[in-house]
């Protein structure tokens, strides 16, 4: 099977000059870079789904879990980031230790997840964004804020269709804008949304700690109905393949590598800080939230939060979630155009895409021509189609990758184990297999068509594969010309 050896992953990393991305990413921009897209508008809804249905006041415990849980995969991405590191994640890990089919497998899943991830992410965006003009009593007409195929109804019971959804649109443009203009001046700016997010995050578990009712933790974990996953212990481990959803997105920090100085100190530093930031800060507001409202009233709710913050005499903070949530979601949208580009661009750098995917801006020495195709692809998927068909933005390819990253580690191991690694994934082989257990439950109990979406992306993608990538591979044509 053709793959890339680690040797050669070595000095594409150490390329510079022309042609090349430039290095300019810190451990603390790496860790803003993560916090940015871990803590998006699922942490303000999960979370009291997870306590109403599930675990009760313990879903601080179920946040422990699925911390845990992304802990062994968070471990295996250190190890390959600091000994291999190049732009392309899981991808380019893949490439070394599966073989390059495997590698493309991963690469076209990423595409998917991160494209799709980024419209349904725009779309969201945009209907928060209505939500919160509301409250000032400002009101966007309706044709601009849906795509053609959705209806509303006016005050006067007019019924209107709409016709492009603005500012879903808008955003990607701004974002992508940012994202052309360079990674550092990116850095900076998710920095600034990452630091406003996690402040209103900050401010609900202080204020709100003020107002806990312990008689709320009463009983800690309730008791089980009779039906697995339903309280008890059983609702605690069930609660936590809830949740473990908020946590996803650390590994994006890997597609940076490229771009980051030092990377085999800061890249398992961004990785695992930005894992342990989310965590703590989780386990606090979960604590809070069911402290100041019952877990049972957050049953059929699709706003818990604002259910606990009606327990305070701070109904601004109302507001101020909409708003959490307007910025997260702007930090998530960065993250994904950031991480998709750059895993075109590798995948690109291989051959396997066309040469445009990898074009660098003679100034900003960023993929913008990558940029510019995805701003326009996301964009008419943002503006045009409505959220129920565009889907959900899923998990299963992020999942995917987990588990092929964490079967890479024990190949590599077993097939390479003097090779120099600054960082060591502990336990090898218990804490991969640990990853690969953990990853595959978590996407067998995935609906059926999150994996009928899948397959049929990867269908789309072996034909191109097969008909492009592997005709066009540089690894291949090298080896050819032995």
């Amino acid at each position: 099977m053709l793959k890339k050896s680690i040797d050669r992953l070595k000095l594409e990393a150490a390329e510079s000059g022309k042609g090349t991305l430039k290095r300019s990413l810190g451990a603390i921009n790496l860790v803003a870079i993560g916090v940015g897209v871990i803590i998006g508008a699922g942490l303000f809804s999960l979370t009291g789904i997870a306590a109403a249905n599930n675990s009760g006041p313990a879903v601080i415990l179920s946040f422990v879990v699925a911390a845990v849980g992304c802990a062994f995969s968070a471990l295996c991405y250190a190890e390959f980031a600091s000994m291999v590191p190049v732009s392309g994640s899981a991808y380019t890990y893949a490439y070394a230790t599966l073989g390059e089919l495997f590698a493309w497998i991963i690469g076209w899943d990423l595409i998917l997840e991160y494209s799709v991830g980024a419209a349904t992410v725009g779309i969201s965006w945009s209907q928060y964004l209505v939500k919160f003009l509301e409250k000032f009593d400002i009101y966007l007409p309706p044709q601009l804020v849906m795509s053609p195929f959705e209806k509303a109804t006016l005050a006067d019971g007019t019924i209107v269709n709409g016709w492009f959804n603005l500012p879903s649109t808008l955003i990607i443009v701004l974002i992508t804008a940012i994202i052309i203009r360079g990674t550092k001046g990116s850095a900076i700016f998710n920095v600034i949304v990452v630091t406003l997010k996690v402040g209103v995050v900050l401010v609900f578990i202080s204020l709100g700690w003020q107002y806990i009712d312990v008689a709320n933790y009463h009983p800690f974990i309730p008791e089980n109905t009779g039906v697995f996953g339903e309280f008890g212990w059983s609702g605690v481990l069930r609660g936590a393949g809830v949740v473990f959803f908020v946590f996803i997105g650390f590994d994006i920090v890997a597609t940076m590598a490229q771009e980051t100085k030092n990377p085999q100190r800061n890249m398992p530093i961004g990785i695992l800080g930005s894992l342990i930031v989310c965590t703590v800060l989780f386990i606090l507001f979960g604590y809070v939230m069911t402290g100041l409202a019952n877990y049972t009233e957050f049953k059929n709710s699709a706003a818990p939060v604002a259910v606990a913050i009606a327990h305070t005499p701070y109904k601004w903070l109302a507001v101020a979630v909409i708003m959490a949530i307007l910025i997260g979601y702007t930090s998530v949208i960065l993250v994904d155009l950031l991480g998709q580009s750059r895993v075109f661009f590798s995948m690109s750098k291989d051959g396997l895409l066309p040469k445009i995917f990898s074009d660098l801006h003679p100034k900003f020495n960023t993929p913008f021509k990558s940029n510019i195709v995805l701003c326009i692809f996301i964009c008419l998927f943002a503006g045009l189609v409505p959220i129920s068909i565009v889907g959900e933005m899923t998990s299963i390819g992020t999942l995917l990758a987990f588990v092929m990253v964490c079967l890479g580690i024990i190949i590599l191991r077993k097939q390479q184990p003097d090779i120099e690694r600054p960082f060591k994934t502990p336990f090898v082989p218990l804490v991969p297999i640990l990853g690969i257990l953990t990853c595959v439950l978590m996407m067998v109990s995935l609906p059926f068509d999150t994996w009928l979406r899948l397959i049929v992306w990867l269908a789309i993608g072996f034909v191109i594969y097969f008909f492009y990538g592997k005709k066009n591979s540089k690894l291949r044509r090298e080896q050819e010309e032995k």
